[in-house]
This record gives structure tokens, sequence and C-alpha cells, in this order.
């Protein structure tokens, strides 16, 4: 059989993306791997906003913020949705043809150089490593349905013999095959409203027990405030990996905080909805404000807007433990 799919009728045209990765969001996509996961529920008519509570618990890692994702026991206990790691040792092609055939979708590496999505950044530009998931090949025609960041996509020709490696003639010895899981869905259930609800609460609850000890805000800011003069030296290229590591997975971390809250209860949690809104946009003007610093070479004094951070951080927390119990 030429072509497989898992779900099939996917159209990349017609697509319509989950509301958490609307054009209003403050930040529209979020990190590669989180963003999969709120399109792959959805195209199981599954609710993503039940499992974000793990956003909660993010922290400044030192030189970046934790790269959030929904945890694999999470996915199974909420949604019945089984994570492995796929034991790639075969060609990742003949992979995909088995387990897609098999109704199950392949989580891989892949690199965004190939990947037309990414046109005007990544593709045919720069090789840069990101996580797509593959939903539907057709090995003849060289065309492959997949998902990606916020939506779902194909690639067709010289994209598809790259991504799978096929002009490469036998084993090559140094190349290392890329990280890959294998997705299960033959036990997803749709739990309904009450029942994902009161899951979603008590995992609120352990979150929020696993939160940092103190306020990660300050800590970044103190650490930003040390790195501004290196990422001038350096220039925009290093400033925008740095940038995706701190300011961008804090802020889109705190958007998805309060969209999970606002699923719960939005009237009672609005208080804490607020806060982690209120960091969402302040981590928005600071990435640019501070690309603008580095390209300037210009100082920036960006210690009103971590100040605004802190105590949204704070806030939000004071106004969760009175909330979640």
């Amino acid at each position: 059989m030429s072509r497989v799919s898992v779900i099939q009728g996917l159209d990349a045209a017609s697509y319509q993306r989950h509301a958490l990765h609307a054009e209003d969001c403050i930040w529209v996509e979020k990190n590669c791997y989180v963003d999969l996961w709120i399109e792959l529920l959805h195209a199981l008519k599954l609710e993503p906003r039940a499992c974000l509570g793990f956003t909660l618990a993010v922290d400044f890692e030192d030189d970046q913020w934790t790269f959030f994702k929904p945890s694999h026991d999470e996915l199974r206990d909420l949604y019945g949705v089984d994570v492995q790691e796929l034991t790639v040792w075969r060609p990742l092609i003949d992979h995909a043809v088995e387990q897609l055939g098999k109704g199950k979708w392949i989580s891989t590496e892949a690199d965004a150089f190939w990947l037309p999505d990414t046109a005007g950044t990544d593709y045919r530009h720069q090789h840069t490593k990101t996580t797509i998931v593959l939903n539907d090949i057709d090995v003849d025609a060289q065309r492959l349905g997949y998902f990606h960041n916020a939506g779902y996509f194909t690639l067709e020709g010289e994209d598809f013999i790259k991504t799978f490696r096929l002009d490469v003639a036998g084993d090559d010895a140094e190349f290392l095959p890329l990280f890959a899981e294998l997705v299960r869905m033959d036990r997803a259930v749709d739990r309904g409203e009450t029942v994902l609800w009161r899951e979603a609460r008590g995992l609120l609850r352990k979150h929020l027990s696993r939160r940092p000890a103190t306020n990660p805000v300050a800590r970044f800011a103190q650490r930003f405030e040390r790195d501004l003069p290196g990422l001038q030296a350096a220039g925009l290229a290093t400033y925008h990996k740095w940038a995706f590591a701190g300011i961008r997975q804090l802020g889109a971390a705190a958007e998805l905080s309060a969209q999970h809250l606002e699923w719960l209860d939005a009237s009672a949690f609005a208080p804490a909805i607020e806060a982690w809104r209120q960091i969402a946009n302040d981590n928005k003007a600071l990435i640019l404000k501070a690309a603008r610093a580095v390209n300037a070479k210009r100082p920036l004094d960006a210690s009103a807007t971590f100040a605004s951070m802190a105590d949204s951080w704070d806030r939000g927390m004071a106004a969760l433990d009175q909330l979640a119990g």
C-alpha cells in the first residue's frame, strides 16, 4: 500500500487550528512540543486546555526557562493516549509506513530546513531541529501530511526525500537516528467535561505543590541584566536563541496558565488569570524591546517590566493558594 493515514481527510489548506493557536493569542506559538499536543488532541476532538496545569510549575533554570510539555502519564490519565519511545532501528520511512498503517502517530525530530511551513524563517535557509508528527504518508507520490507547531501541513518531492534521508545509500555509520516517539490512540477516550474538569483540578493542586520555592522572575531579572552586554556583543542571531529559551517560554507558559484557569473557572480564578496574562503581555513587550536594544547596542533598563512580572507571579500564586484547595 503506497499511502497510509492515521486521521484521514485532513487537508492542510482548510485545517482549522485550535483556539489556543488563534491569531489573537499573545503568543500564537509556544514551543514545538506543546504546540503539537494542542493540535493532536484537537484533531482527536479532545480538550487540550484540560492538560495545561503543568505550565504553572515552570521555573527559571539559570540559563533557560523550563521547556514545558505535558507528561506522558497525564496524557494517559486524562485522554487515554499512550506515548512511548520509538526504537529507530531501521529507516524512519519503514517505521512510518507500518505504524501509521496501524493507526499510530510517529512524533519525530526533524530538520526545519526541509519543512515548507517554516518559509520565511528556517525553510531552505538554516538547519534547525524541531519536532513534527507524521499523520499521512504516500511513498509513491513522495508526499507527507504532518503536524508542526500550530497547524497541519504537507511536504513533498525533495523535502520528502531529505526528511526521510532517501538520498543516502546504505547505512551511514556517522548518522545518529533522530529521537522519535510512538503515539497510540487505540484507548483514547473522551471522558466528558465533568470528569475531565475534576481530574484537571486535582492535577492543578499537584502542579502548584511543585512550583518554584522562590520567585523565578526575580532570578530571571538578575540573569537578564548580566547577559545583555554579551548578547549585544554576539548579535541578533544569538539573542533570538536566548530569547526563545528565556523570554518566550515564560511568556507562552503564562498565557497557557491563564487559558487553563479560564477553562477551569473564569470567574473564580479571575485574579490569577489577570496576573498570568500580565506576565504574558510583559514578556511580549520585553522580547521586542530587548531585540531593539541588542541590535542597536544601546542600554535597556527593564527593571520596571521585571518588577511588574515578579509582582504578578506573587499575586497569581497567592490567589491560587486561596482557591485551588
